[in-house]
């Protein structure tokens, strides 16, 4: 089984300039002009063009009152993405055009810092102390 990513952004050139130079991915193939695969991670990402205000779906089906709109959102969903130095991958990204949006903490597990894209995407940053997540699992 493999996992596939894909993003809406509204803009696509935008979108591939953050994830290349905030992740270091790069672009793989181009679908047209409105998707783009980025390889160099554990999943391929691809973003898809999807204009402001355009309808979102699920099922094929078209979600009554569910426009798309790329300010900040919430989620359920969101990409975790491990890093060696999270204070580098945070600086990085802001660089590229990321949010930060509370500063790092620290437990005993690891560090982590939450993140939003220029598209309103959350994520977040993890940098694993000690045993990791087996620091508090039970």
């Amino acid at each position: 089984m493999d996992f596939l990513v894909n993003l809406d952004v509204d803009d696509l050139e935008r979108g591939i300039d953050f994830y290349v130079h905030a992740f270091g991915l790069e672009v793989g193939r181009r679908f047209g002009d409105d998707g783009v695969e980025l390889v160099g991670g554990p999943a391929p990402i691809y973003l898809l063009a999807k204009a402001t205000g355009s309808p979102a779906y699920a099922a094929g089906e078209p979600v009554p009152g569910a426009q798309r709109h790329y300010t900040r959102h919430w989620t359920p969903v969101h990409l975790d993405v491990v890093v060696e130095d999270i204070e580098a991958a945070v600086e990085r990204a802001i660089a590229a055009g990321a949010t930060q949006e509370q500063p790092i903490v620290t437990d005993r597990w690891g560090k982590l810092a939450l993140m939003a894209d220029p598209f309103g995407h959350g994520f977040c940053f993890v940098q694993f102390l000690n045993r990791g997540y087996d620091e508090i699992a039970t």
